[in-house]
Formats: structure tokens, sequence, C-alpha cells
């Protein structure tokens, strides 16, 4: 179960897997984890920036100076961080139960508000509604995405003890 925020140490994983692809700065990186969210979520300023100076301190990366910036503060990944990437690329492949716990769960209590009696949520018109319109259009999108990038969505008839396992994931 997802306590708070994206699973536990995805931004860094995120920071050292795009340092790893070319120098960046700050700002580029929140802007291509952005993109990586489809414009739906991006970690703050605060989280980012830290996480680039602990990176240098601990020997990960190194500053770029670019003659036609000047100004802005680059880093790259060193051979020290392409080891920490190689661990956080492990840790992140067991996470993947935290991603989904982290949907799963948004979704739920998006639907709670749409459905239990107990949040009398309005919206202005105009806007975005906890109704079963925005829901379906939710799920839409999940199923278009999925065919984008796996192909032809098929329906998991599958119970949740069912799929667990057939995938060989064991007691809740």
């Amino acid at each position: 179960m997802r306590h708070s925020g994206p699973p536990k140490g995805l931004v860094p994983y995120l920071v050292l897997e795009l340092l790893g692809e070319q120098p960046r700065y700050g700002y580029e990186i929140l802007k291509e984890i952005r993109a990586l969210s489809g414009g739906h979520w991006e970690p703050s300023y605060g989280s980012v920036y830290p996480l680039l100076h602990k990176f240098e301190e601990k020997g990960w990366s190194e500053r770029v100076d670019r003659a036609d910036e000047p100004d802005r503060k680059y880093f790259r990944l060193t051979d020290r961080g392409r080891e920490a990437l190689a661990e956080k690329r492990a840790d992140a492949g067991e996470r993947a139960r935290e991603f989904a716990d982290a949907v799963l769960g948004f979704y739920h209590v998006f639907v709670a508000l749409a459905t239990d009696e107990r949040f009398p949520v309005e919206s202005p018109p105009g806007t975005w509604r906890f109704d079963e319109a925005f829901s379906a259009w939710l799920v839409e999108q999940v199923v278009r995405h999925h065919e984008r990038d796996f192909g032809a969505f098929e329906r998991v008839e599958a119970t949740p003890a069912e799929f667990r396992e057939r995938h060989g994931l064991g007691e809740e």
C-alpha cells in the first residue's frame, strides 16, 4: 500500500537515468520527467535540485561548463554514477507493485468521490467532475496508452487471486 507521493526512489532513479543519457540541467530534467508522465506529473524543484547536489557530493555526477550557457548548471554522470544507476535500476524493477498501487489507489479515490454519499463534491460547470463520464474517460486513456505501447488490449478475466497465481506473485 502506498502512503504518499511517487514510489520511493523513483525521482532519484529517473534523474540518474536522464543524466546517463546526456548532460542536463535541473529544469530540463523536470521537463523531461513531466513529458514521460504525459504531462500529468512532475517532481518538485525541491526534490530534483537537492538530488543533483547530493549526486555531485557522492561523486555520482559532476558539473559541466558550457561556453554557450555559462550561467546554467549542467551535470553529467560519472563512472561511480553509472554504478549507482545500475543499482537504482535493479531497485526500480522491484517497485512495479508500488506503481500499480498508486495508480489504482488514486483511481479508487476518484470513484469514491463520484459515488460515495459521504463525499458530496460539487464541481463548477466547465471543469473536471467526479462522475461516471469522467471515470470512463480516464479508463479509456489508460486503454489507449496500453494499445499504443503494447498492442491490442484484451480484458483480463482473472480474479486478483488468479492473476497473482498465474504470474507467481504469491499472497497479498
